[in-house]
C-alpha cells in the first residue's frame, strides 16, 4: 500500500495530471477510450490478425497521419518496423551506411548509435563530432562519409539540434539520418531536409514502445535497395529479415508490419497522429511545447538555486526541459515528495548523474500543468530547507 507523503504538496497547487515523463509519455483520456473501443466484441481490433483490414487499417492511419503531419514531399514513405529506435539503429548499420558514418554525439542517444556502426564488422570505424552533455554536436563535411547521422533532440540531456543538410554532402551521395525519437511531432522540421527521420511512439506519439517509425527519401530507399541487393553474395553482408529496410518498406506499402504488432500501440499511436493533426498540426504542437518549456526556463532563470542545464537558449530542447538545481537541494528528495504527491517521472537520466529535474513536455501535457509543477517544485523546496 502507498505510504503517506513525507510532506503534503497543497491540494491547490498541484497539476490536473501529474504525468511528465520523457517516455514513455503521458497518454491522453481518449486514446485510452479508443483502446477500449478496439476490445469491443462487436468490431474487434485486439486479438485478431495483424494481416486482416481492421489492423492494417490503423497501420494505414498512422501512414497517411503521419504524412500530412510532416507534410511529405513527394517520393518520401513512412516505414514501420519492430522494435524501437535501438533495433532502427541496427537497421540503419546494415541496410543505409555503405562504408563509414559520421555521428554527432551530444548524449546518449547519438552515442549509442555510434556505437552500432563501430561494431558492425563490414564498416569503416565511424568519425565522431562529439560536444559535452548540455551543448550540442554539429556534423561537418568529409569526403569518405557516405551517412551523416544527429539527434534533432538529446533526451538525456535536453539539448535540440537544428535539421540541416551537410554542405554538399547531397551533391556526395551522402545521406543525412535524423534519430527524432524525442522530438518528431513536436518540433519543427522540413523532413525534405533529411534522408531518414526516425523515431519510435513512446515520446511525442503517447504510445507504447516497440515500434520504430521512419520517414524515407526516394535516395534512402534507393541506398537500401542497392545495399541489400548484395546480400548472401560472396562480397555481400548479411542483412538478417528483421533488419531489412527493404522488407520493412515492403510490408509498410501493405499496410501492416513483417511481425506480429503490438496492436494496443498501433491504437494509441493512430489516435495521437490524428489529434496532432487535427488540432492544428506540426506549427500547433512545436507551440504548445515551445509555451511549456519556456515556462520552465524563465522559472528556473527566476531562481536563484535553479538554472537550466543547457546555457545556449537556443539548445535548449522545447520537448525535454532539463534544470540544474543548487548542490544544497537534494533533487533526489524532491523528486521522491513529488511522486509521493502524484507529480511523476521528473528524475533526471540516470547516466548523466546530476542534481537535476528533468522535465517532459510534450503536447499532451498541459501547459497550466507545466506552470503549476513550478508552483509544487517552489514549495517542496522551501519546505524541505
Amino acid at each position: 500500500m502507498p505510504t503517506a507523503p513525507t510532506l503534503v504538496i497543497p491540494t491547490s497547487l498541484l497539476p490536473a495530471d501529474g504525468r511528465f515523463g520523457s517516455g514513455p509519455s503521458k497518454v491522453r483520456a481518449a486514446q485510452v477510450a479508443a483502446l477500449a473501443t478496439a476490445g469491443d466484441p462487436a468490431a474487434p481490433v485486439l486479438g485478431t490478425s495483424h494481416r486482416q483490414p481492421p489492423v492494417k487499417d490503423l497501420v494505414r492511419r498512422v501512414r497517411t497521419g503521419l504524412a500530412d503531419l510532416f507534410d511529405l514531399p513527394d517520393g518520401y514513405e513512412v516505414a514501420l518496423g519492430n522494435g524501437g529506435s535501438s533495433a532502427f539503429w541496427e537497421v540503419a548499420a546494415a541496410c543505409l551506411v555503405e562504408r563509414r558514418a559520421q555521428h554527432a554525439v551530444f548524449g546518449e542517444f547519438g552515442g549509442k548509435f555510434a556505437s552500432a556502426t563501430t561494431r558492425a564488422p563490414f564498416l569503416a570505424d565511424p568519425h565522431v563530432v562529439q560536444a559535452a552533455p548540455g551543448t550540442v554536436a554539429h556534423l561537418e563535411r568529409a569526403d569518405d562519409v557516405d551517412v551523416y547521422a544527429t539527434p534533432h533532440n538529446e533526451t538525456s540531456t535536453g539539448a535540440m539540434a537544428p535539421v540541416r543538410q551537410v554542405q554538399d554532402a547531397r551533391a556526395d551521395g551522402a545521406l543525412l539520418l535524423v534519430d527524432a525519437t524525442s522530438g518528431a511531432g513536436a518540433l519543427p522540421v522540413d523532413v525534405a531536409d533529411t534522408d531518414v527521420y526516425y523515431f519510435g511512439p513512446q515520446k511525442v506519439f503517447a504510445a507504447d514502445g516497440g515500434l520504430w517509425l521512419a520517414v524515407c527519401s526516394p535516395a534512402a530507399v534507393e541506398r537500401a535497395a542497392r545495399v541489400e541487393a548484395t546480400a548472401g553474395t560472396a562480397t555481400g553482408r548479411w542483412v538478417p529479415e528483421f533488419l531489412s529496410l527493404t522488407t520493412a518498406l515492403a510490408n509498410s506499402r501493405l499496410d501492416q508490419t513483417l511481425n506480429t504488432p503490438a496492436v494496443a500501440t498501433l491504437v494509441l499511436l493512430a489516435e495521437q497522429v490524428e489529434w496532432l493533426v487535427t488540432q492544428g498540426g506540426l506549427p500547433w504542437s512545436s507551440a504548445r511545447c515551445a509555451e511549456s518549456a519556456g515556462a520552465l526556463y524563465d522559472w528556473a532563470g527566476a531562481r536563484d538555486w535553479a538554472s537550466p542545464f543547457v546555457a545556449d537558449p537556443d539548445e535548449r530542447s522545447t520537448v525535454v526541459a532539463t534544470i540544474d538545481l543548487d548542490d544544497a537541494i537534494d533533487a533526489t528528495q524532491v523528486v521522491r515528495v513529488l511522486r509521493e504527491n502524484g507529480v511523476l517521472d521528473v528524475f533526471p537520466y540516470r547516466k548523466l548523474g546530476r542534481n537535476q529535474l528533468r522535465v517532459g513536455v510534450f503536447p499532451a501535457v498541459e501547459p497550466d500543468d507545466v506552470r503549476a509543477l513550478t508552483a509544487c517544485v517552489d514549495h517542496v523546496v522551501e519546505h524541505l530547507g
